[in-house]
């Protein structure tokens, strides 16, 4: 009987223990905390109230460009954009938005009368593609290089990264304007040196492969949009890393 009250307070000791350190004493651990610390994919994304650390408040990557972008002759989801989207989604990042801002007929002029418009806050990354409508029409290189600058000084100014993608003109319009044409990009990357993301052609592996092109020619099938969504990914991806702090 005189024992009772020191085992009594020691129960007592042994559940306040408990209450603090649940897992200890055999409670299931709270699944929302898990990969909280040290990152990468072991961070928990799903469950209500749960962090998601790659959406970081959402980041939306903005594709300002013409009918190759938009993806002409294609659905919606067949268009490289959205295939960029559903490759971010595979690799568990949730809060990634693709606003594809592509537009049939456009030229890098029309583009830098959109560009604001495009730029909205969530935007932190800009996809430029843009020019390949200014070959077709035989615009001069001087006029696609200053529409082209002035769309990335916006861009920048409202603190979003940008991805330049290069265009190449049709051989019918001689190969002087072909190689200023294809030089104007490579002149941009070298006046923003670091500033900027820079791929030398969009369609790379995609321009000259009939089975990759629609009736056209031109406009790629969603085989071609495949290739250019794996040849963009892992630069956008990169891209995202430094908006979330990674570098």
């Amino acid at each position: 009987m005189p024992l009772r009250r020191p085992v009594l307070a020691i129960l007592l000791l042994l559940a306040a223990a408990c209450s603090v350190r649940d897992a200890a004493c055999g409670k299931p651990v709270d699944e929302s905390l898990v990969g909280r610390q040290g990152g990468g994919n072991s961070a928990i994304t799903g469950g209500e109230g749960a962090p998601d650390p790659m959406a970081k408040g959402g980041i939306t990557i903005a594709f300002l460009g013409d009918s190759l972008t938009a993806g002409l002759g294609l659905l919606t989801q067949q268009a490289f954009p959205q295939k960029i989207g559903e490759m971010f989604e595979a690799e568990g990042f949730t809060g990634i938005e693709i606003d594809n801002a592509g537009l049939s007929g456009d030229t890098s002029a029309g583009g830098l009368r959109r560009v604001e418009q495009v730029l909205t806050p969530n935007v932190k990354i800009l996809v430029v593609a843009l020019g390949g409508n200014d070959a077709l029409r035989g615009l001069t290189v001087s006029d696609t290089r200053e529409n082209l600058r002035q769309i990335i000084d916006i861009a920048q100014a409202h603190g979003a990264l940008v991805m330049l993608c290069g265009m190449e003109a049709p051989t019918n319009l001689g190969e002087d304007y072909r190689t200023a044409f294809k030089a104007l990009y490579f002149d941009l990357l070298r006046s923003y040196q670091r500033q900027i993301v820079y791929v030398p052609f969009l369609l790379e592996g995609v321009a000259g492969h009939p089975e990759l092109n629609q009736a056209d020619g031109i406009h790629p099938t969603e085989a071609g949009s495949k290739i250019i969504a794996a040849t963009l990914f892992p630069l956008l991806r990169g891209m995202v890393d430094r908006v979330n702090g990674g570098g």
